[in-house]
């Protein structure tokens, strides 16, 4: 059995409605009574494109899923949920990022773990806190040690009704 932690942002058709279609789908995929899932944020996107603000958030389940299944179970719940892959950072009904798998570190031509932009990126390391404030990465940092008061400002939290 592996923890695994899940990140999900949306911007487009309803986004806290796709982040909370995701959530049953991701409870379906954890073991039983494994689920979590942080406060919803919103935040500014990244990149270049004109776009809405999204919503993200993050889960952790605990699976007997590889990390490979479950990137293409992640995968597969995106496109049921209306995802099409048009331009790297542009807007989205749903983005699953596994961003971490136990302590496993790896990189493969699908996946790479710990994700590769998790530790410069608030939407990941806020909700995450939420989660697991004394959670330490594979790298061997605290993720405490990650969080500033200037990263929890890039966020704001939605009422947390989901």
């Amino acid at each position: 059995m592996a923890k695994a932690y899940i990140a999900l942002g949306a911007n487009l058709e309803q986004p806290k409605a796709q982040l909370d279609a995701a959530c049953v789908a991701l409870e379906a995929l954890a073991e039983t009574g494994s689920f979590q899932i942080s406060p919803y944020y919103a935040s500014v996107p990244m990149g270049e494109f004109k776009q809405p603000d999204y919503i993200n958030a993050v889960a952790s389940i605990e699976t007997q899923h590889s990390p490979l299944e479950l990137l293409d179970a992640l995968q597969a719940i995106e496109q049921q949920q209306g995802r099409v892959r048009l331009q790297h950072w542009g807007p989205r009904t749903l983005d699953l990022d596994l961003l971490l798998y136990d302590n496993l570190v790896m990189t493969s031509e699908r996946l790479t773990i710990p994700h590769y932009g998790m530790k410069q990126r608030s939407f990941v390391l806020v909700p995450l806190f939420n989660l697991s404030p004394e959670l330490i990465l594979p790298c061997e940092t605290p993720l405490k040690s990650l969080i500033s008061a200037k990263l929890r400002s890039e966020l704001q939290e939605l009422d947390s009704d989901h």
